[in-house]
């Protein structure tokens, strides 16, 4: 069996695409484009204005490669550690920084790191890969959410301070950082 793409690599305009190609109506690409972005769903099934039919296409023909926070460590000044399975299964890390006016997320970039910086326990670690934009944006989301339900405040602030150097995997920074920012996406304020 071959690989299925990750649908999230694709613009919207490559989405509408897909569905004139279907014989499809175009709008059918924004209303997937809404989902997996301003939504973030996990799944086809999620998408519920969609016809059983459409959803049975998307899954025939893409994947949605989401994250997965497979672990999270709480400590006594509410800082959340999470543990992020990516869909390979290498593992990132990010992290819940709370005050009490705002929350910050600091989020990875790279599984591993070639800089070898004395000062950083990621310096043990090869670089295995760069993180793709929805990788990175899947973790402010986690985070966001996170922030919410303990803290009940959206995320405030964003380092890209985790594992890896994010000047490293620069495009793939911006990009997520469009999502991000992005009327679209989650609308955080650039």
């Amino acid at each position: 069996m071959e690989n299925k793409k990750d649908i999230r690599a694709l613009s919207r305009e490559q989405l509408r695409d897909f569905f004139v190609g279907q014989q499809d109506k175009p709008f059918r690409g924004n209303q997937v484009y809404d989902w997996l972005w301003a939504k973030g769903a996990h799944t086809f099934d999620e998408m519920s204005n969609l016809s059983k039919e459409t959803r049975a296409l998307l899954q025939t023909n893409f994947v949605i490669n989401h994250i997965k926070v497979d672990e999270m460590q709480r400590s006594g000044d509410g800082t959340i550690k999470n543990a992020i399975k990516l869909h390979d299964g290498l593992v990132v890390e990010s992290v819940l920084i709370p005050t009490q006016k705002r929350t910050t997320a600091c989020v990875s970039s790279q599984v591993g790191c070639s800089l070898n910086c004395s000062f950083c326990a990621t310096a043990r670690l090869k670089k295995m890969r760069n993180l793709n934009p929805d990788e990175i944006y899947d973790q402010v989301l986690a985070i966001d959410q996170q922030s919410r339900h303990y803290f009940h405040h959206p995320l405030s602030n964003i380092v890209f301070m985790g594992m890896g150097e994010p000047l490293l995997n620069y495009e793939n920074v911006l990009l997520a950082i469009d999502k991000i920012t992005s009327s679209e996406g989650m609308g955080m304020s650039p």
